[in-house]
C-alpha cells in the first residue's frame, strides 16, 4: 500500500543572479527545477506548488549553492539523487544519457538515440528533452541538432544560447 507522505513534495524558491529559481523533491530525489525567473510566485506557479501537495523545506541549501555557482560560470557536479519514477522508460533513458555530456560539451540529439539504443529516435529524443522535468541537473541544453543547429529548449532559445555560453560551448 502507497504511504500518502510519499505523494509530498518539498520545495524551495530561491534567487540567483539569473532571476529567481525553485524546486521539488520526494521522498527518492529531485522532482523538478524552476529555471530562473521574474518572481517567486511564478516559479510557485511553474512548479505546481500548493498546499495540498507539498511543503516548504531547507534542506536544499547544498543544491542551491551549486546552482548559484553554476550560474556563476562554475563547472558543478549535480550528483543528486532523482526521482523519475513517474517518467516512462525512454524518457528516463533518454535524460539518463543527458546526464553523461560533459559541461562544456554538446551532443546531438542523434548521438543520444545511439546511446540509448535507438538510433532512428532522433524526434523523440527532442520530444523527451522537452519534457525534462530538472533542466541544468540533466543538461539538455547541451544536445544541439546533428547539423549544428542550436535545436529547441523548454526554457527558450535565448536562455538555451546563454547556458551554452556560460559554459563555453561552442554552437
Amino acid at each position: 500500500m502507497a504511504n500518502p507522505q510519499d505523494d509530498i513534495l518539498e520545495y524551495t524558491v530561491f534567487e540567483t543572479d539569473w532571476g529567481w529559481m525553485g524546486v521539488t523533491c520526494s521522498p527518492r530525489g529531485l522532482v523538478s527545477l524552476a529555471l530562473p525567473r521574474l518572481t517567486a510566485g511564478d516559479v510557485l506557479i511553474s512548479l505546481g506548488v500548493n498546499n495540498n501537495n507539498s511543503r516548504q523545506a531547507t534542506r536544499f541549501t547544498e543544491l542551491e549553492k551549486k546552482l548559484r555557482q553554476y550560474l556563476a560560470g562554475r563547472q558543478v557536479t549535480f550528483d543528486e539523487p532523482l526521482d523519475l519514477v513517474k517518467a516512462t522508460r525512454f524518457r528516463r533513458d533518454v535524460w539518463l544519457a543527458t546526464q553523461e555530456i560533459p559541461y562544456g560539451e554538446s551532443r546531438s540529439y542523434a548521438w543520444i538515440a545511439v546511446r540509448i539504443g535507438n538510433p532512428k529516435a532522433c524526434r523523440a529524443v527532442g520530444q523527451a528533452l522537452g519534457e525534462n522535468p530538472l533542466p541544468i541537473v540533466i543538461p539538455c541544453h547541451r544536445v544541439i541538432a546533428s547539423g549544428g543547429a542550436i535545436g529547441g529548449f523548454s526554457g527558450g532559445l535565448e536562455t538555451k544560447r546563454r547556458l551554452l555560453k556560460l559554459e563555453k560551448t561552442i554552437v
